[in-house]
């Protein structure tokens, strides 16, 4: 997938071949049952169809000859009959496919959003998040007809072609061969018009993830966009996508709409030749004009079967190049996963150490080199350091966000790489930098991470953080409705919910980055005064750029060029006179 641009085509890893689509079974199997159900029906619907030119021929050349009034009447209530039967098992045939077709669309969702939620970090911070989504939306709502109606229609078109040479060949053998004679024609244009087709459709489905791709950023960042004037520039470069994928939706409609114009005139080609074949070439002996009739009633049912598989196979060329983009995303490697021997961590007290970690992001340009140090349970460690120096990188470490190079990181003496992802992150409580609030009320974003909390609970972690006061004035309290994002909420208000929420888990290892950075001197001074209850017995790390938050920590370590440049307390590190002390007079003069 193309890395973090909208305006990148999306590159395949891998050709598509058939054992996707053999893959893509497993979703089907699980209905057979009311598919084979389906196709029962689909079968009868179309013998009862067939019987209708069978009855046409009878009356032509005997009842009606004979005015036998009272045959005819027989004759044509049949024939109403068997109209009648086959709209109603393809009505009913119709229904069970639609819940079909949904319940598939349910299944290949669900297990999309599954592995989009084990997928690491990585994978979402190299990406353009709107050609996530089309792919777990759009191509899926595409696949879906597919992989149900569509593998249903190819068995059933096929026996429909079979049953309707049975009738033909049992009517006239000389016609029924006429009219097979326009199938070598037909292959010829399909060979000529599939490579194409399927190169289309796959543009068309870049134009559409990139446009897609482009919509979602500008959504999100809406408020910036407003800010610096750029409605002009973004609507010009909208423009551009948009008309990228006119141009590949019509190139693509182009080769789709040669299918049926090719099969509908081979099929007006051999109709006539049956005329043609019957009335000139034979003699009136031999064929009757009920046996012309039947015949061309015939060919037109069995040309139907051949250009209802030709729009399946339009179909199928169309989807294709979804279905290889859905599976591309399921085996996406979930690098940061339990390994094959992962066991519960058990209950920790937070001893943690980093034995010679070094770690990069991109191969090559690593961030931290060859780390060390111990962390007792229950010691509070605050890390500093200039921006991008690794402050960030050292705490989702710990949190197994990402994997090591090398080196190895442990807490209680067990290895965090051995242990499952759940016993290890359910101790922990990350406060990331980004206060991210989810639409819903404030009582179930402070409860995200515990559903058994009880209400004494959460008010309680939110009066610690200082959040029970704003909350409470609000109409609705903690019932009050957030949009998307917390929206409406100001920034410190959202980081304080977040604060509650990491709060409420009762972790062991609290980990704070940046926690505080939104909030004002006043309620940070009270934050700090309820945080100092929480810290006790539990091992934290806090990065903050604010100095003056940290001085009371145990340890403090100051991070820069890959590595640990100093460690100690406030009172030891102002005292050696080395990076940290230039750092905090700096800011303390600037305060």
């Amino acid at each position: 997938m193309a890395r973090n641009r909208y305006d990148v085509d999306e590159v395949l890893e891998t050709p598509f071949d058939f054992a996707h689509l053999k893959r893509s079974f497993v979703y089907i199997k699980k209905y057979k049952g009311k598919m084979i159900t389906a196709l029962v029906l689909s079968v009868f619907a179309a013998i009862s169809g067939l019987l209708g030119p069978l009855i046409t021929q009878y009356a032509l050349d005997n009842t009606i000859p004979q005015k036998n009034m009272g045959q005819l009447v027989l004759l044509t209530l049949a024939f109403v009959g068997t109209i009648a039967v086959s709209i109603t098992f393809s009505t009913i045939r119709s229904r069970i496919m639609t819940v079909v077709g949904q319940d598939i669309i349910f299944d290949i969702r669900t297990d999309l959003f599954k592995h989009l939620q084990e997928l690491p970090f990585e994978y979402y911070d190299n990406r353009p998040h709107g050609k996530i989504l089309i792919r777990v939306v759009n191509y899926v709502n595409s696949v879906s007809d597919m992989l149900s109606n569509g593998i249903i229609n190819v068995i059933l078109e096929c026996l429909n072609m079979l049953f309707i040479m049975i009738f033909m060949f049992f009517v006239n053998v000389k016609l029924s061969l006429v009219v097979l004679s326009g199938l070598p024609i037909f292959a010829v244009i399909m060979m000529m018009i599939k490579k194409r087709q399927r190169k289309a459709w796959q543009d068309v489905s870049n134009k559409s993830s990139n446009l897609n791709a482009y919509l979602q950023e500008n959504i999100t960042g809406a408020r910036v966009t407003q800010i610096f004037t750029r409605e002009e520039e973004n609507a010009q470069i909208f423009d551009r996508l948009s008309e990228k994928y006119r141009k590949s939706w019509i190139n693509a409609v182009k080769y789709s709409n040669l299918v049926w114009p090719a099969t509908d005139n081979v099929s007006t080609l051999v109709r006539a030749a049956i005329f043609v074949v019957g009335l000139l070439v034979l003699t009136p002996a031999a064929v009757s004009l009920g046996t012309i009739v039947a015949m061309t009633s015939y060919a037109s049912s069995f040309w139907q079967p051949i250009m209802n598989l030709s729009n399946i196979f339009n179909n199928f060329i169309n989807n294709i190049a979804y279905l290889e983009r859905i599976f591309e995303t399921l085996d996406e490697p979930a690098t940061i996963a339990d390994k094959p021997n992962a066991q519960d961590i058990g209950d920790i007290t937070g001893e943690v150490k980093f034995d010679d970690v070094t770690f990069s992001y991109e191969q090559g340009k690593t961030v931290l080199e060859h780390i060390s140090f111990d962390v007792k349970p229950g010691e509070s460690v605050a890390l500093v350091g200039p921006t991008g120096a690794g402050k960030s990188t050292v705490v989702s470490l710990l949190s197994r966000f990402y994997d090591l190079d090398s080196g190895k990181i442990t807490i209680d003496g067990k290895d965090i790489s051995q242990a499952t992802l759940h016993s290890l992150r359910s101790q922990m409580g990350i406060m990331l930098q980004d206060s991210f609030i989810f639409s819903g009320t404030i009582y179930d974003n402070i409860r995200y991470g515990r559903l058994d909390a009880t209400e004494e609970e959460i008010r309680e972690a939110a009066k610690i953080v200082c959040a029970d006061e704003f909350i409470s004035e609000m109409k609705d309290g903690y019932m009050t409705e957030v949009n998307e994002r917390g929206s409406k909420l100001s920034g410190g208000q959202k980081q304080l919910i977040s604060f509650a929420r990491t709060l409420l888990s009762d972790p062991k290892i609290l980990v704070l980055d940046e926690a505080t950075s939104s909030i004002d001197a006043r309620t940070e001074k009270l934050l700090q005064q309820g945080l100092q209850r929480l810290l006790v017995g539990r091992t934290s790390f806090i990065i903050a750029h604010r100095l003056s938050t940290i001085k009371n920590c145990d340890k403090i370590m100051y991070i820069d060029n890959k590595g640990i440049a100093e460690c100690g307390t406030h009172d030891q590190l102002i005292a050696k006179k080395g990076e940290y002390y230039k750092l905090y007079t700096a800011q303390h003069m600037d305060e």
